[in-house]
């Protein structure tokens, strides 16, 4: 039995979380879960909106679904996905971007996959006021980091029955920084010769994007571009709304959707729970259960596709609604 970290956050987190571990359960996998609450909720009993327990939990099993978190806006407190993000080495971001059955869009078939580097870059944040009218922010690219998000991509791609990775820079223009990342994404090729390889500018890729998505498979980028473009690409699904995310280290990995926690719904059985539970089935693929997340993955899609979907998207189901026309396509 699989013993996996959930953090299930605050506002809506809650709810989505109970609902995609009833999904799992029905669809007959056992986990043991270890269940633990971070953000604003928590930080009235323990000071802060992560606690160490909760990266205690995460580096002791390995693996973790975590729900929407709320870092408080003027705090002091540092974003809780930044600290989980620095504090366990996660590198890799990983936002699969496709089309959901019964989810009106602009674009169809669309199927890429965005990695985006995840420690350095302009989001280092080393910056410098020099006077009260100029400030300076250094963008941080190293071979080191470079090389291993470009494996990574490369890895995915194999492993995930991809044909082509594209490398994503404006290397035209930041001939050094965004040069060493080029230079390294092409010394890293050379070890998947089965892999095609593109290389494409971002603004150009933008422009593309949203002429025709499906143009595209694998993109792998430095931290600013991946994080602009992995929400135009899941502007290009639905929204955030329905966007799953994995924030993935040598050591450790965190699924968690890109939504945040609204807590304006907080309890009214309105919330979705399909951002979560996608990244759950990733979750799955990437713990070797690949069986149990298709057969989640191919209840969700014909749920959708029956026009069965919660308020956000089109739909009347509340949440609980939802979750039990999931559970009764498991199988089907």
């Amino acid at each position: 039995m699989h013993t996996i970290t959930l953090v299930n956050g605050d506002g809506i987190g809650p709810e989505i979380s109970a609902s995609v571990m009833e999904i799992i359960q029905a669809a007959g996998l056992k986990i043991d879960w270890d269940i633990q609450t971070a953000g604003a909720d928590v930080i009235e009993q323990e000071g802060v909106p992560l606690p160490k327990r909760v990266l205690d939990s995460i580096r002791k099993n390995k693996v973790a679904l975590k729900a929407p978190v709320t870092t408080p806006i003027g705090k002091g407190f540092r974003s809780v996905n930044v600290q989980l993000r620095k504090d366990l080495d996660l590198y890799a971001n990983l936002r699969p971007c496709k089309n959901l059955p019964g989810v009106e869009t602009r674009f169809k078939d669309v199927d890429l996959v965005v990695v985006r580097e995840n420690t350095e870059d302009l989001y280092a944040g080393v910056e410098e006021q020099i006077d009260k009218n100029t400030a300076h922010s250094i963008k941080i690219i190293t071979r080191k980091a470079s090389e291993r998000i470009c494996k990574f991509a490369f890895e995915y791609a194999v492993k995930n029955n991809r044909h082509e990775v594209c490398a994503v820079t404006k290397a035209n223009i930041m001939k050094l920084s965004d040069g060493l990342f080029l230079e390294s994404f092409r010394h890293v090729a050379q070890d998947y010769p089965n892999i095609k390889t593109r290389e494409i500018l971002v603004d150009n890729l933008c422009m593309q994007l949203v002429q025709d998505p499906t143009r595209f498979d694998v993109l792998v980028l430095p931290n600013l571009y991946g994080d602009i473009v992995s929400d135009l690409t899941a502007g290009l699904i639905g929204g955030l709304g329905v966007a799953q995310g994995a924030n993935i280290g040598e050591d450790c990995a965190v699924f968690e959707p890109v939504h945040g926690s609204a807590p304006d719904i907080k309890g009214q059985n309105k919330a979705n729970p399909t951002a979560l539970l996608l990244s759950a089935i990733e979750m799955l693929k990437y713990i070797g259960e690949r069986v149990y997340a298709d057969k989640i993955e191919k209840a969700l899609f014909k749920t959708l596709a029956q026009g069965c979907k919660t308020v956000d998207i089109g739909g009347n189901l509340s949440t609980n609604e939802f979750t039990a026309a999931v559970i009764s396509n498991l199988g089907k």
